[in-house]
Formats: C-alpha cells, structure tokens, sequence
C-alpha cells in the first residue's frame, strides 16, 4: 500500500539531500515536489495545498535552513503532519452498552458485509464480545448468504428475515433477539447502491432512529481515491457517522483516500482492511501509517501480531526442547503455523523499516510455505521426531509424496539441523562464544 506515494516522496526529499547547501528556495522547491506527490496520490487539492503550507511553515520556524542534518528534519516534520492529517492517533470504537449495536453504510461493493464478518471475528476473538450479525439487506439475497457463510466461519450467528422487506423492523428485532439470547454485540449490515440516491438515504437514517447504535460506520474502497472522500462527505452530511473504514488498501490504491478523507469530513478512520482473508483487519494508526509512508516500517504492529499469536505456555516448552536438543519438524511446522497466523507475508516483510522498499517488486506468494509444509506432512511421525533417521530410501519416498525433488528434501533437512544447531547453542548461553569463533575465522580469512 501507498508504494507510489513512498517513492515519489522520497524522490522530493532528494531534491534537499543533494544540495551542498539548504536554502529557503530549495525547501520550497522540495514541498512543491510534495504537494505535486500528493496530488498524484489522489490526495485533495485543498488537503494537499494547507499541508504543505503547514509543512513549510513549520520547518522555517524549527531552522531547518541552519540545521546539521537539514533533510532529517524535513523528513521529521512531514511525518508528524502526516500522522495529524490522518488523525494524530487511533479512536476506539464504542462497544459499550446490552446490547451495543454498530450500523454499517455505504455505498454496494464497498465491502460493507466481508467488513461486519471481519469485525464479528475481531471482537469476539480479542475483546471478548458475543455478536449477532444482521442480514438488513433485504434487496439482495446474496447479501443474505453471503453473511450466513461469513458467520459459519468464524462462528457467529445471523439474524435473518427473508420474507420480511422492512429493514427498520428486522434491525429492530435482531436487538430483540440480541437481547434474549445473550449477545450484548449487534452489527447491522445494510443495503448499498452503485450510487447514492434518497431512497438509500432515507431509509437507512430510518434505521438510524430506530436503533439508535453505538457506531455508525462507513465503509469505503480506497481504490475509488477521492470518490470516495467525496461519498463520505455526502453520507456525513446524512448520518453524521462516527468513523470511517478504508477496504482494500491492500491493492493498488494511490492512498488519496486515506490522506484526504479525515481532513474532509473530521471523522476519524477506524479500521483499515489488508486482505481478503477474515484476519486482515487492523485498527488505523495515522502515526504508523505515516511511518510506512515515509519507508521508516512499522515494527509496533509487528510487534503486536507476534504478540496475538503467542502463547507463553509453548514458547516454554519449546524453550525446554531446545535446551535438551530436542526441537524437531513438528516443532518446525508447529512455528510456521504461528507466522502464517499473523498476516500477509509481505505486508509483514514491509513492516521491518528499510524493507518495504527492497521487496516493493517481489512477489511474494502466502503460499511460500508451501513446498515445506508438503516435505515434513510427508515424513512418518517417527522421521518427524528423530530427523537422524532420514536416509537416502526414506528422503526419495519424502521427495516422491510431498511432489517435490530429493534435493529440495536434503536442503530442507540441512537447514532445519543448522536451525537447530544454533538455537542449541544459543539457548546454552554459547551463543556469543560462538560469535567471537566467527568473527576470527573471517578476521583469518
């Protein structure tokens, strides 16, 4: 995400760290290539002009022209307004109340119902709410069963009235029935158009009064750039909505979106959607995301997807494995598993800061793991506990079942003993001796 926008702006930047001497000129020079950055990005034309005026006068002020490392600075500054034109920090949804109720609008295609499925599974799995999902699409029954589907998935119920063409009054009785069967979570999903009309409008402000909810959500594609900002705006002015949510901002999105629409509408983004699968919902932190704008990554949220998926009890065990050297390939395969649980394998690659760059044009496949996985589910519970039996006659049959060669085997066999190895002599507190040999050895060649 935000790939284009990176390389241009860092592209303006240059234009100040090339310069044998900074000057008023070159700095203004530097944020007209930035608002020309923005601009390109789909960034609003008013949004774009007001930041870098803000950006400009900031810098002159902070004496980015008399600074030792004047560019920094610059970068500095552009990252901080970054972060405040998309909001400053997060916003927590209010969830609060027996039952909460949230209210999904938008525009059809946005992403409204794939949305309500994601956030079911988000606070059921990490605040611990039992939700109810609502079916108020009543134009297309494929919104139905796509919400039916959505729910067997992540095991939360839908209430749905098939016969009934009164959105208000199933929105009315999914509360009821929230009520009396124990959800203190309602999550409406309502009907879109490919385009808004009052029809829309009307009846979803009848839902509004009706319920009264929590949260009034809308959710928008990113990839409509200022489209979408402009249908915010139009649905504010309606339901003066409490947050946005940006979808697909894993594609190829210019980011306008995302920079233009709080500044807008002066309603924060709540939630972004990274992918396709029911996992790939994160809260929107401005001061990250300017972070993975300017190419600096995003290590907090990496740190906090390990942290989702770790498990203190495990990682003792394993600490003990591996101590007795024990680590084996179901050990192996039991931590892949856990990487493949915190998201898209490039997205996470761009989170390590310098990285996102050098992988920009890489293809890296969720499947990477694949061709591993196939390996050790072709090994024998014995030959997965105890690697050294792995001869020639069993590592052809291993090659034979996982569809792949007796050289892809042998290579998986002796990186998993060098792994294992290593992680011996580390948790043996030989890790630094070993690091001192190293360091001779290569001082000796």
């Amino acid at each position: 995400m935000f790939e284009n926008l990176s390389d241009r702006l860092e592209r303006s930047f240059q234009i100040l760290k090339g310069q044998g001497r900074i000057t008023e000129i070159n700095v203004a020079e530097t944020l007209r290539d930035v608002r020309r950055a923005l601009l390109e990005a789909d960034v609003n034309f008013n949004t774009a002009k007001q930041f870098t005026e803000t950006v400009k006068e900031k810098a002159l002020g902070q004496d980015v022209l008399t600074a030792l490392k004047p560019h920094q600075l610059m970068v500095k500054i552009v990252q901080d307004e970054l972060a405040l034109l998309m909001g400053g920090s997060a916003v927590d949804i209010d969830i609060k109340g027996s039952p909460a109720v949230i209210l999904m609008s938008g525009l059809q295609g946005s992403g409204k119902t794939t949305f309500s499925g994601k956030l079911a599974q988000m606070l059921k799995s990490k605040r611990g709410k039992n939700p109810l999902l609502t079916a108020a699409d009543v134009y297309r029954p494929a919104a139905i069963e796509q919400l039916r589907v959505l729910g067997e998935q992540i095991g939360v119920p839908v209430y749905a009235e098939e016969e009934n063409k009164d959105p208000v009054k199933i929105a009315k009785n999914a509360i009821k029935h929230a009520k009396q069967h124990g959800h203190d979570l309602v999550i409406i999903d309502t009907a879109g158009r490919l385009a808004i009309d009052e029809v829309m409008m009307n009846e979803i402000s009848a839902i509004k009064d009706a319920v009264n909810p929590n949260e009034i959500l809308f959710v928008v594609d990113a990839m409509t750039g200022q489209d979408a900002v402009n249908t915010a705006k139009e649905f504010n002015e309606r339901l003066n909505f409490d947050g946005v949510v940006l979808t697909k901002l894993d594609g190829d999105t210019r980011g306008g979106a995302a920079l233009s629409i709080r500044s807008v509408v002066d309603k924060p983004i709540k939630f972004i959607g990274t992918g396709e699968k029911l996992d790939a919902l994160d809260v929107f932190h401005p001061d990250r995301m300017a972070d993975r704008i300017l190419g600096m990554g995003d290590v907090v949220s990496l740190v906090e997807r390990a942290q989702e998926q770790y498990d203190e009890q495990e990682a003792r065990r394993l600490q003990k494995r591996i101590a007795k050297n024990q680590f084996d390939f179901d050990d192996f395969i039991g931590q892949i598993q856990q990487i493949k649980k915190m998201g898209n394998l490039k997205d996470l690659a761009a989170m390590i800061p310098g990285v996102g760059k050098q992988i920009k044009d890489l293809d890296i496949d969720d499947d990477a793991f694949k061709g591993i996985e196939a390996i050790i589910r072709s090994m024998t519970p014995e030959e997965r506990s105890n690697p050294q039996v792995l001869n020639g006659t069993r590592r052809k049959r291993i090659a034979d079942g996982s569809g792949t060669t007796v050289q892809e085997v042998n290579s998986l066999i002796k990186q998993f003993d060098e792994t294992r190895k290593m992680m011996q002599m580390m948790a043996s507190g030989g890790g630094r001796a070993a690091a001192r040999a190293a360091m001779r050895n290569m001082r000796r060649r």
